[in-house]
């Protein structure tokens, strides 16, 4: 299966009182993760079409698990796989590493959407998408 990775250093300000990466901070870099994809591939997280439409990728489920703590300066490798595309949907894996030591790792489930001003919409990913996006699919996605 293909997988994206960047690399980021943990921040002081990521840290809690312990020094270990407050878990908070790994859906941020999931995130973080994720927007990067989507650039690598020539997209953005929102976009407007050029009809004016906007189309973004809501979050409706992530989850973590935590196997070993990250601390200040660590520089942790996040991997990230499209696990499914489904009709009006997209599943990541995720995987934290620094180096070979598993950190964390879990999955994010976002949705295809219009967006118009406090209301969105769910939708079939558009063929424009698709196309960029399956390349990257688990072979059984």
């Amino acid at each position: 299966m293909p997988t994206f990775t960047v690399t980021r250093r943990v921040a002081f300000s990521d840290t809690d009182m312990a020094g270990i990466v407050h878990f908070a901070n790994f859906y941020r870099y999931l995130e973080e993760a994720e927007h990067a994809f989507f650039r690598q591939l020539g997209m953005r997280i929102i976009e407007t079409q050029p009809d004016g439409r906007v189309i973004g990728w809501p979050r409706v489920r992530c989850s973590c698990s935590f196997t070993s703590p990250a601390y200040y300066e660590d520089l942790l490798d996040i991997h990230l796989s499209l696990t499914r595309i489904g009709v009006r949907s997209l599943t990541y894996g995720i995987r934290f590493q620094r180096g070979d030591t598993l950190i964390a790792q879990g999955d994010l489930k976002t949705v295809c959407c219009l967006c118009r001003p406090n209301h969105l919409e769910s939708m079939d990913i558009p063929p424009e998408y698709l196309a960029k996006l399956e390349p990257w699919a688990a072979d059984d996605a």
